[in-house]
């Protein structure tokens, strides 16, 4: 029954992946790797909860040691492709909208993407990114403001430097 349950969210662990990972052969890596750890983890699940959004958390937390492992942060035009298979969206407004959104810090794109791509609740995206749901909402309201602003040719985005 595992392997069923966790095969019915594949989809969406590779639209996310590509997403995040921008190239589809690194996305591909990090479903595989995701679903490696989801099924040898699985006895760590607990039924009461939900499982897209321990998924996705398995997902984030490999994605961001593949991250730490390669010192780099950014889309390629994996995610634009996802982005284009949208039939009723203009393709130039769809590339702007994911220029712009490779350009937000990664907290706040993460957050755009589980809230508005896969629709998660802000609980679940809040489970899966290991923050309290305060802090998915306002990455969540920066995100939208700056997204906004950068579509509407307003505004600059500055990736703001992570110290430790």
């Amino acid at each position: 029954m595992e392997r069923a349950e966790i095969a019915a969210h594949i989809p969406r662990l590779r639209r996310y992946a590509r997403a995040l990972a921008g190239d589809s052969h690194r996305a591909d890596d990090l479903v595989q790797d995701t679903l490696e750890r989801a099924l040898t983890k699985f006895h760590l699940w607990r039924p009461d909860s939900d499982l897209r959004a321990w998924m996705f958390s398995i997902m984030h937390n490999v994605f961001i040691n593949q991250l730490k492992a390669r010192r780099e942060l950014s889309l390629d035009e994996t995610a634009e492709a996802a982005l284009e298979s949208a039939p009723q969206s203009d393709p130039l407004e769809l590339r702007d909208l994911d220029a712009a959104l490779r350009r937000l810090p990664a907290e706040q794109r993460e957050v755009l993407l589980l809230v508005g791509l896969e629709q998660l609740s802000y609980a679940e995206a809040s489970q899966a990114l290991s923050v309290p749901v305060g802090t998915v909402m306002s990455r969540l309201s920066r995100g939208r403001e700056r997204l906004r602003a950068v579509m509407s040719g307003t505004a600059t985005v500055t990736s703001l430097k992570v110290v430790k």
